[in-house]
């Protein structure tokens, strides 16, 4: 029992390094860039968009404070404005589709899925159910009547404040990432020498099959579905070093990731915000089902006819 645990200690304080060495330096600049100009000036400019979600321009600054930083931080942003229901909804649905952009999508990116990729998946999902929300759904008229409203702390003053304030929160982040990621690789660890991760494959094989996944990513896609993508692209990163997750399953894990991670702590960080979760879930759940094996038979469409005519071309040759 101590080798498991100093085996799964080793390989957690290797994937907390792994992710802190991008989570630390990432987290630093965009808390820094908050008090500078920077963030002001791209919800200037995005203001005059938001039209197109049917948002008023102030939406503008929870969907930017939301992407440059986190979810906590776009609801505080929410919950400064008056917005209708289905504004705070639209809001809801974009943002978890798109939040945390530079940390998540750069640790995801390191399993060697592009970044642009990932990034412009996230965006690409956020912008086309805001639209198609306001399109068919015509009620939510009404103001948002908010549950919690949470007060925030004085705004450090000077930049050394703000750069010791960057600082802590980055150093806090990479905390909270060991907290979670040390005891789940030990528990991993635990279970994967007992056989137990066999056996969860082999229950988990029909999603994964119809999703086009491998099996052996089969713990991948539930731990980025239920504690978050940076958390399930840490455990990808391990998966390609251990069990040679393909490129093909590299790219239809993350696919499903962006669309639906974080179901539990994405759904109900909402439910303050007075609007329906339900539908949130389900929209974010079918969509990554749908896209991600939409991908996959596409994927398997075009491998099965470059087989063919690569079989094709040498019959020919032998000819």
């Amino acid at each position: 029992m101590t080798g498991v645990w100093k085996r799964g200690l080793h390989s957690g304080l290797s994937l907390t390094w792994t992710l802190g060495k991008i989570i630390f330096p990432v987290t630093v600049i965009i808390t820094i860039l908050q008090y500078t100009p920077v963030l002001p000036m791209v919800i200037d400019w995005l203001a005059p968009f938001m039209g197109w979600f049917g948002l008023s321009g102030e939406a503008a600054v929870p969907l930017v404070l939301g992407n440059f930083l986190n979810l906590y931080a776009a609801i505080g942003a929410i919950l400064s404005f008056e917005f209708t229901v289905k504004e705070v909804f639209i809001l809801a649905v974009m943002l978890s589709f798109s939040h945390n952009l530079f940390i998540e999508s750069t640790v995801a990116s390191r399993v060697g899925v592009s970044w642009w990729f990932i990034s412009s998946l996230r965006l690409g999902l956020a912008a086309i159910s805001g639209i198609l929300i306001n399109l068919f759904w015509k009620g939510g008229s009404e103001l948002a009547r908010y549950g919690v409203i949470s007060s925030e702390g004085p705004a450090p003053e000077g930049w050394g404040e703000i750069i010791y304030s960057a600082f802590e929160t980055a150093l806090i982040g990479v905390i909270q990432i060991a907290v979670i990621v040390i005891p789940l690789m030990i528990v991993m660890q635990w279970m994967k020498e007992r056989n137990w991760l066999d056996q969860f494959s082999r229950w988990f094989a029909p999603v994964t099959r119809f999703l086009g996944v491998e099996k052996n990513a089969s713990m991948t896609l539930v731990a980025g579905l239920t504690i978050g993508l940076a958390y399930g692209a840490g455990l990808m990163i391990q998966a390609v070093k251990e069990d040679g997750v393909s490129r093909k399953d590299m790219y239809l894990v993350l696919i499903f990731l962006v669309s639906c991670h974080a179901v539990v702590e994405d759904t109900l960080i909402f439910v303050p915000l007075g609007i329906p979760v339900w539908p949130l879930l389900l929209i974010r759940l079918i969509t990554a089902v749908i896209l991600t094996a939409s991908v996959a038979f596409v994927w398997n469409r075009l491998e099965t006819s470059n087989r063919k005519e690569t079989t094709h071309e040498r019959t020919y040759d032998s000819i």
